[in-house]
């Protein structure tokens, strides 16, 4: 079935008595039953096809950038590379959920190559914040996805925003988008300053030299080829549609849904997927996405590799329509609509500094 996204807190878990049913044991139903029809298993061909077409299509773009030469044709090249790392990322992102090898060290090994020596990203701090927000969704104070940040994804947060944070988390849906292009800096800035804190960082020098080598690499061969503005030209774009597609296609899958209190206790399939969200569409959604367009099979099955989310979706889906449980999947289109529509709420809470609260009750009415 699909349903329309449900704005604010979580209010209620299913239409079914919980009395009635242990939700540990229709999860684990659930699960014999994905593993019986043997969707757990590796498609260790699928991705290692999908690697050797990625590294091609970097191949094909490296080649283009040397034959180019000085030409403003390379913001195409570096559009396309854009596209080409955050595939990269996408299959990085899988590596590190054990959806690529049996072995859990082979699977980070590939996954710490990908995210810091390709993409640029430190996979240490992808790991542990991706881990938190996997155990707890959209709950504040618990997944990291939603704590404060530029944008606010809850009531509460946007209350307390000042200055000129509260400028634009006022206008935040309109802006989302456009803030979505400055994303592959903020990524970068947040894994460089991972590498070089003073927290725990997982093989810490690996990552410095995997990331220092790949930014090196890549400023250099810029600078080197092209004239001083057409290189930070070059950058920008590229930069710019690494970060917008990196979130926009991790932007429809929570945002939007019930936000889950701090404190507030849900069982594991319920709290999974009454906080996700599903885009339809066949494999074109797919490959756009890297899988996250099965949000909720992801959630439920994070080691599930990406062949076998279509055939779960079907599963899941029935499940959900038996035990009563709000089961959310909308068209591509539709889902972008309700992430602006989402974060222009949210921003209404915003306190403007030159009205006063009477004024801002009316207008929020």
């Amino acid at each position: 079935m699909t349903n329309s996204s449900t704005l604010g807190p979580v209010r209620a878990t299913s239409r079914r008595d919980p009395n009635r049913v242990n939700p540990t044991s229709t999860y684990t139903a659930l699960l014999a039953s994905i593993r019986q029809e043997g969707l757990l298993q590796r498609s260790r061909v699928f991705y290692m096809s999908l690697l050797g077409t990625l590294v091609l299509a970097l191949g094909g773009c490296i080649a283009g950038f040397i034959l180019l030469g000085d030409s403003w044709f390379q913001l195409l090249i570096a559009a396309a590379l854009g596209i080409v790392f955050t595939q990269f990322a996408f299959l990085g992102h899988e590596a590190s959920h054990r959806q690529v090898f049996e072995s859990g060290k082979a699977n980070d090994r590939l996954g710490r190559i990908l995210a810091s020596g390709v993409a640029g990203l430190s996979y240490s701090w992808w790991m542990t914040k991706h881990t938190r927000h996997h155990g707890n969704p959209n709950q504040i104070g618990r997944d990291p996805d939603i704590d404060p940040d530029t944008v606010s994804f809850y009531d509460e947060d946007a209350a307390a925003t000042r200055g000129w944070r509260a400028a634009i988390v006022r206008r935040q849906g309109y802006l989302f988008f456009p803030l979505l292009t400055f994303e592959g800096v903020n990524l970068h800035v947040h894994s460089i300053s991972h590498i070089f804190g003073r927290g725990k960082v997982d093989r810490r020098w690996l990552e410095i030299t995997l990331i220092v080598a790949r930014l090196a690499a890549v400023v250099t061969a810029v600078f080197l080829v092209l004239p001083l503005g057409m290189a930070f030209a070059f950058l920008g774009v590229q930069l710019a549609v690494f970060g917008f597609y990196m979130g926009a296609a991790f932007a429809p899958n929570h945002i939007g849904m019930p936000v889950i209190p701090a404190g507030t206790k849900l069982d594991f399939l319920r709290k999974q997927v009454l906080t996700s969200r599903n885009i339809i569409g066949g494999t074109w959604a797919t490959v756009l996405f890297g899988g996250l367009n099965h949000q909720v099979e992801h959630h439920l099955f994070p080691s599930m590799a990406r062949p076998h989310l279509a055939r779960a979706r079907a599963m899941v889906r029935e499940h959900c329509r038996i035990e009563g449980i709000d089961y959310t999947e909308q068209t591509v289109g539709r889902a972008y609509a309700n992430v602006v529509q989402y974060m222009n709420r949210v921003g209404l809470h915003a306190r403007d500094p030159f009205n006063c609260p009477a004024l801002g009750n009316l207008r929020r009415v």
